[in-house]
């Protein structure tokens, strides 16, 4: 029987509360096999992601979106083994952060979280740091420097994301201990993605011609085949995040079936009554988003009030969307209004629908929990992304020159071009400017 150094550090869901007061719990073969597959699902979704952005841009940017997708997986994926893990769920820290006494992995060998070995957490955390950071890419698409980003991202993964999942879903942590519920990511990934990305596109400033030029997606069939791979992951980021092969891992399961099946039908709905027609795009949208609204609640609603959250969720979020000009923020992929806002009400609606919060707590406490916990992300992840974007700024310029935007920087950043000259009728790619 392998044991726990300690008690364990996390509980971020009703299992692992459990399984926080185990010293000495005993490793489930069932339990793991389950959380590696479902490690290896999540790690799919950042790929979708990069077919559902790469898809909405256009053409002649296509390999810089994806690219920026691409590149969080081997970006953050280190930088959550040097210091990322350790930062959100090292041992002995604070209500703010861990301790770095897990720091390149260490001490994780041999030893158990819950049922799983560490190792296995960690890995399954490590998807999630990943694709929190693609997601913000969407929001600054076809402008910002690939190398800032890059540099952006690093300084956002270790000193935004991780403390903020160590608020949320370390026993230690502050929103964790005040009694916040977060399944699986509402708060900690999509609101903070979604404000992050809004900040971002604000400080970046628009792209040339927006909103007066329209800026159309180059291929919807990639949008779609994006959106089918996100919902396949998302099983394995929702149901994996119940830590177990057990009867949580199945409610999350079936609760993501249905809230972005109302949420696509919700948004057809609406896209109907609106434009007249109901849009492929419109669907894949729609069920992206009610992916993200039953994040934080999958294991607490039942599959009945998953509807109310995915059709609540798609509202919001589709009003977002018609509003947008009037932020004065060109968001690129709508990733404030698809993430941030459909987060926002998934994480409220978690207080208000879940039948079980371990809280004890009536339903109207645990919404202003829940409404303290999505101010607290906005606040932090709005300010430290503005702070984080200005510094980067003193090292090199965020934005590419205007003539590599306005004949797509696939070419200048990477050197290559999507499709062929004969599939698109492009010219001959030409480097303009600088890097």
């Amino acid at each position: 029987m392998m044991k726990l150094k300690s008690a364990l550090p996390l509980a971020p869901l009703l299992g692992g509360a459990a399984l926080a007061q185990t010293a000495t719990p005993e490793l489930n073969t069932g339990d793991t096999a389950w959380m590696l597959v479902a490690s290896a699902l999540v790690l799919l979704m950042t790929p979708g992601l990069a077919f559902f952005y790469g898809g909405l841009s256009r053409t002649q940017s296509v390999l810089n979106t994806m690219m920026m997708s691409v590149v969080s997986i081997g970006l953050v994926g280190i930088l959550w083994m040097v210091a990322g893990y350790s930062i959100a769920f090292g041992p002995g820290g604070n209500p703010i952060v861990g301790s770095l006494d897990n720091a390149g992995f260490n001490g994780l060998a041999g030893q158990l979280t819950g049922t799983i070995p560490s190792y296995v957490f960690a890995a399954f955390q490590a998807m999630f740091a990943i694709i929190a950071l693609a997601l913000i890419s969407g929001a600054v698409i076809e402008r910002m420097r690939f190398g800032a980003f890059v540099l952006f991202g690093a300084l956002w993964s270790l000193l935004i994301y991780a403390p903020l999942a160590h608020w949320v879903w370390n026993a230690d942590g502050w929103l964790f201990k005040l009694g916040a519920l977060d399944f699986a990511g509402g708060t900690v990934i999509h609101i903070a993605a979604g404000v992050s990305g809004l900040v971002a596109a604000t400080v970046l400033g628009s792209r040339i011609g927006f909103p007066r030029t329209a800026h159309v997606p180059h291929n919807v069939p990639f949008v779609l085949l994006g959106a089918g791979l996100l919902w396949f992951g998302w099983m394995g980021f929702n149901a994996g995040s119940a830590l177990a092969a057990n009867q949580t891992a199945a409610l999350a399961f079936m609760t993501t079936l249905i809230a972005p099946a109302a949420a696509m039908l919700t948004w057809l709905g609406l896209e109907s009554l609106r434009n007249g027609k109901p849009t492929a795009v419109g669907a894949a949208t729609g069920l992206v988003v009610g992916l993200v609204a039953i994040t934080p609640a999958c294991g607490w609603v039942s599959p009945l009030a998953s509807v109310l959250v995915g059709a609540l969720g798609a509202a919001a979020s589709f009003a977002a969307v018609q509003y947008k000009t009037r932020m004065k923020a060109d968001d690129s992929l709508d990733v404030f209004a698809c993430h941030g806002v459909a987060g926002i009400v998934g994480a409220l609606l978690t207080g208000a629908l879940a039948f079980t919060t371990g809280s004890g707590k009536p339903w109207v406490d645990q919404v202003l929990i829940q409404a303290l916990g999505v101010l607290a992300a906005v606040v932090f992840t709005g300010l430290g992304t503005f702070i984080l974007l200005k510094l980067v700024s003193l090292v090199m310029p965020l934005r590419v020159p205007a003539n590599q935007e306005i004949v797509g920087i696939d070419v200048s950043a990477h050197s290559e071009q999507g499709y062929s000259d004969s599939e698109t009728g492009l010219g001959a790619p030409v480097f303009v400017g600088g890097d």
